[in-house]
């Protein structure tokens, strides 16, 4: 099993404030986590649903995958490859690091 490409949370922090296009922040937690904190701008599919919200997910666009420890981010960004997705990075480590390493100030659970 191959694994997806992926990304540390302080380069995505580094890509997010560049002055490229901003990548599209695909969380793919349960909706109740989301609540409790995202990163500005994500948009929340839980991974249950990723199959049937596929069109919600933008083509031709970075996809970076969100999750709380970067396992469900990872097996979405796989998932996004094998439908034809061709420019996906999953978080490493997921929200507990970005809290950890980017904002300390942010909830941890």
């Amino acid at each position: 099993m191959s694994s997806a490409p992926s990304i540390l949370p302080r380069d995505l922090l580094f890509l997010l404030q560049g002055a490229g296009d901003r990548p599209f922040l695909l969380d793919v937690r349960d909706p109740h986590e989301f609540m409790f904190v995202a990163i500005d701008g994500a948009v929340n599919i839980p991974l249950k649903d990723l199959p049937d919200c596929l069109a919600r997910v933008p083509r031709g666009k970075k996809v970076v995958t969100i999750c709380h420890h970067g396992m469900r981010s990872m097996r979405a960004a796989e998932f996004l490859l094998q439908n034809g997705f061709d420019d996906v990075l999953s978080m490493t480590g997921g929200m507990n690091v970005w809290a950890i390493d980017v904002d300390p100030k942010m909830p941890k659970y």
